[in-house]
């Protein structure tokens, strides 16, 4: 049996004036499009088109109960969308620009697609940084839904060269402006008036919200219902089985290191978690492409954005 060919092949396009032009012209039509933020490369479309966020679902092949952070380019665009509480506000003078996605209110008069929603009364949002993904939000004049541009539950792309293997024929373009800085996905906290639920772990930590907001943060959902994009068992996960807490590789293991020890790769020599966290998916999809048949990982502390990079481990081996 011969396998067809895709329909298309994916265009990658080195991040500049023209390219973010056609990027843009696509999205206005309802084409989805991959783009770098600081966090991971999105995949991108109208947030208030359905048919556009439905294909968003389409090529990555995403649970429709699952729902997707919109990105916008500023405040204006922000409170158009959802009601911000005077905590949500705090934060948002902190962390935006940045890795923070807030779970809000949505505004009655948004004019998203409820599947943005996925069903909720709240939507997640995120004023990203990377100055690709907000210049895109302003050509197209369209509040950006962008999960991870890459098939539903595998490993998140860093690279471009990562959505192509994954979305190869399923998307028209990759906007490419290199390896994204933070290498792991947004934090995700839902503010409340006496506390901010941490839905999902990322760069901006728990104590970085403490901190800023002056209220306990307390972790995970208060009901099994799924609120926030990150929150499946079983995510971010290679096509391999990975073994965590590995001090040494089997014979067929491929193991992922930190800190000074024998291993095929390491996230980071220095056990620097900023850098460990900035290589982790690359690492695993480096592990994931070799010839050994499993995967091992190494301890990594369970503090400040190593515990993001354990949530990721655990959602990968689930």
């Amino acid at each position: 049996m011969t396998i067809p060919n895709p329909a298309f092949s994916t265009r990658v396009c080195r991040y500049g004036a023209e390219a973010l032009r056609e990027a843009a012209l696509l999205i206005r039509a309802g084409e989805p499009v991959a783009v770098p933020t600081e966090t991971v490369y999105g995949l991108a479309a109208d947030a208030t088109d359905s048919q556009a966020v439905a294909g968003i679902y389409s090529a990555k092949g995403r649970p429709s109960f699952n729902p997707l952070i919109v990105h916008v380019a500023d405040m204006e665009m922000a409170r158009r969308l959802a009601d911000f509480s005077p905590q949500a506000e705090q934060l948002a003078a902190r962390f935006w620009p940045g890795a923070l996605t807030m779970v809000l209110p949505v505004r009655a008069d948004s004019g998203l697609s409820p599947l943005v929603m996925a069903g909720l009364p709240t939507v997640a949002l995120r004023l990203p940084a990377h100055p690709a993904m907000r210049a895109l939000i302003r050509e197209s004049g369209r509040p950006l839904a962008a999960p991870s541009a890459n098939r539903s539950g595998s490993i998140s792309p860093s690279r471009a060269e990562h959505v192509l293997a994954s979305l190869n024929g399923k998307i028209r373009m990759i906007l490419d402006e290199g390896p994204t800085s933070e290498g792991l996905e947004s934090t995700i906290a839902a503010p409340e008036a006496d506390r901010i639920r941490l839905l999902r772990p990322g760069p901006v930590t728990a104590a970085m919200l403490e901190e800023a907001s002056g209220l306990p943060v307390i972790t995970g959902k208060d009901n099994a219902k799924i609120e926030a994009p990150g929150q499946l068992e079983s995510h971010y996960a290679p096509s391999k089985p990975v073994r965590l807490n590995a001090l040494r590789a089997e014979k067929d293991e491929y193991l992922i290191g930190f800190g000074l020890m024998p291993c095929h790769l390491n996230l980071s020599v220095d056990a620097d978690l900023r850098e460990a966290a900035a290589h982790l998916f690359a690492a695993l999809h480096v592990a994931d492409a070799s010839t050994q048949e499993r995967i091992a990982v190494a301890p990594i502390p369970d503090e400040e954005i190593g515990t993001a990079i354990n949530d990721r481990l655990r959602r990968a081996a689930a």
